[in-house]
């Protein structure tokens, strides 16, 4: 133990040597949880909105003052003919036009069908998803709205005619913020690149001084070796775990309704895979670029396939099932259950089982490799 004692103050005092290290390990996880929680935001508000409104009646501005109110669309356009709004659209003024057209306030007093044409511009697929979804809830809420005015009046006759109206509760993220679903997610993300990059660069730097040589001909046991190696960058991770519990927390006012110390549990687990690709990779590289190019080999499919950016449920069946080998899968759904849900380990028993055999996979194999390459 005083062995692996020693290495990993040995390993501390190289960090705190290294100038370009400590940048990396403690300040850049910072900036990139900051510029994720502020950039990575489903949410799109003030959408650019082009009005052609052919009617010029009190009905149908009641219905772009709808589109105004909601805090979703900005016009920045009027157009007198449908015609003109692909102008709009072309020079990126607006993603959406709005055409009420003539005869909208008598068919809406007639109770006629009262229609109101959407363009939509489709060459940014999630702005113009969201934009037609909040168009269409606009519109149907306005519609709503006239039904109730018309029942109204009927229920003065006929006080039993009966209607049914919906109660909507959201659970768990009430105000539907990204961002409480992002920055949990970022956890893990911040800890899969500092600790397989970190790691990775360590261990292949020892290499190329010739000072990893000098250690394995030495007393000094292989298992001790590598635990000495590895400790310092796991007391490094839950350093990092902290700094994102405190900005998630006290910045971004993330709610936290779970047990922190089953969620600190279970980021060994994770670490597990995390450091065991980081030594996988010192094993396969001969220099620091090397290194940090294998790494990043490893780390875009594990931000790709797990969730973190596109949901799994919408890719591929084929890709889905190259998403069960990736262990930040898990470790998302262990994070964003405990974060916000508040759930135990009756919920995540079977995340939690995936991600340890995955760990204990990786990290095995890895050490198997270290001590082939170096045996």
């Amino acid at each position: 133990m005083n062995r692996i004692l020693m290495l990993a103050r040995k390993e501390f005092i190289q960090l705190k040597r290294d100038k370009r290290m400590i940048p990396l390990v403690f300040i850049a996880p910072l900036l990139q949880l900051i510029l994720f929680g502020y950039v990575v935001q489903t949410e799109i508000k003030d959408i650019g909105m082009v009005l052609v409104d052919g009617d010029r009646t009190a009905e149908s501005r009641v219905m772009a003052e709808r589109f105004v109110n909601t805090g979703y669309f900005t016009i920045t356009g009027r157009a007198d003919a449908e015609s003109q709004i692909a102008g709009h659209i072309r020079a990126e003024k607006a993603t959406i036009g709005v055409v009420i057209p003539e005869g909208f306030e008598k068919n809406v007093r007639n109770g006629r069908t009262a229609e109101v044409m959407l363009v939509i511009d489709g060459s940014d697929s999630n702005a113009g998803v969201q934009a037609q979804q909040f168009a269409t809830r606009i519109i149907a809420a306005r519609s709503q709205e006239l039904m109730g005015e018309r029942l109204a009046s009927v229920r003065a006759i006929a006080p039993k005619i009966s209607s049914v109206e919906p109660r909507v509760r959201v659970w768990y993220n009430p105000e539907l913020k990204s961002v409480n679903f992002m920055i949990p997610g970022l956890m893990g993300l911040i800890i899969t690149i500092i600790t397989t990059i970190v790691t990775s660069l360590a261990i292949v730097k020892e290499r190329e001084n010739g000072t990893l040589e000098q250690l394995i001909v030495t007393p000094i046991k292989r298992w001790e070796l590598i635990s000495g190696k590895i400790l310092p960058f796991v007391v490094i991770a839950f350093i990092e775990i902290g700094l994102v519990l405190v900005v998630a927390l006290g910045w971004f006012g993330v709610p936290f309704r779970g047990n922190i110390l089953l969620l600190l549990a279970l980021c060994v687990a994770f670490l597990f895979t995390t450091v065991g690709q980081g030594l996988f990779v010192s094993t396969v590289s001969r220099t620091q670029s090397q290194a940090l190019l294998t790494a990043w080999f490893f780390m875009m499919p594990a931000m790709m396939l797990s969730g973190f950016i596109f949901p799994i449920a919408n890719m591929p069946a084929v890709i889905q099932w190259f998403t069960y080998a990736v262990p930040l899968r898990y470790f998302l759904v262990i994070v964003r259950g405990i974060f916000l849900k508040g759930v135990g380990m009756s919920a995540l028993w079977d995340e939690v089982l995936m991600l340890s055999l995955l760990g204990i996979l990786i990290f095995s194999v890895s050490v198997l490799r270290f001590r082939k390459r170096y045996r």
